[in-house]
């Protein structure tokens, strides 16, 4: 059975010309594209600015959305053109590192380490955390890209699909490849540790 997305309910006011609806999209999803947008840009006012500046292209551009894709992949697309275009702007070349993994929590469960927060659990979390950015910084684009809109921003493998515009095998397929190599490289750390899951 069929659910209405709220999302696109909220679009069709926005359409229809109801301002207080595009401030719930606003709401909804502002911190996600200030996540979005901090991957490409360090300066916390540069990233606020640029995340404003997606929700005004948003806002001057949602009468043309149709609905083909979810609002926030449609969204999101707008704050990684945004970002990229605001380094290009500066004369700065977006980096390679672009959508580092700055949110290591799927891992985190994967692991079993909420059960604890002592001092050591704590400096492993963040040793895994580095870890993890700099696997997920040293994968090919695509892998990249995959497995940040899957693990950071909880896209859907269908979502993924159509901000890829990729089949949902090739999708797959690239998140198995990054997780594989993401844990091939925290491996190390847990075995140094001994951390079987005490």
């Amino acid at each position: 059975m069929a659910e209405t997305d709220p999302d696109i309910e909220l679009v069709k006011r926005v359409q229809a010309g109801d301002r207080r609806a595009f401030d719930l999209l606003v709401r909804r999803y502002q911190h996600r594209v200030v996540g979005v947008v901090s991957r490409y840009i360090s300066d916390w006012a540069e990233c606020q600015d640029v995340a404003q500046e997606v929700f005004v292209r948003a806002w001057r551009a949602i009468g043309n959305f149709r609905g083909d894709s979810a609002f926030y992949t449609w969204v999101h697309r707008i704050a990684i053109n945004a970002a990229k275009n605001h380094l290009v702007s500066l004369g700065r070349r977006p980096p390679s590192d672009d959508v580092a993994l700055d949110d290591a929590e799927h891992f985190e469960s994967a692991l079993r380490m909420r059960d604890s927060a002592t001092p050591e659990r704590e400096l492993l979390r963040q040793e895994i955390e580095s870890a993890v950015t700099a696997a997920v910084a040293d994968l090919p684009e695509d892998l990249r890209v995959a497995i940040t809109l899957r693990e950071v921003e909880g896209l859907s493998y269908e979502e993924i699909a159509e901000a890829m515009n990729s089949p949902i095998g090739t999708v797959r397929s690239r998140i198995f490849r990054a997780r594989d190599a993401i844990d091939q490289r925290i491996k190390p750390l847990l075995d140094e540790r001994g951390d079987g899951g005490t």
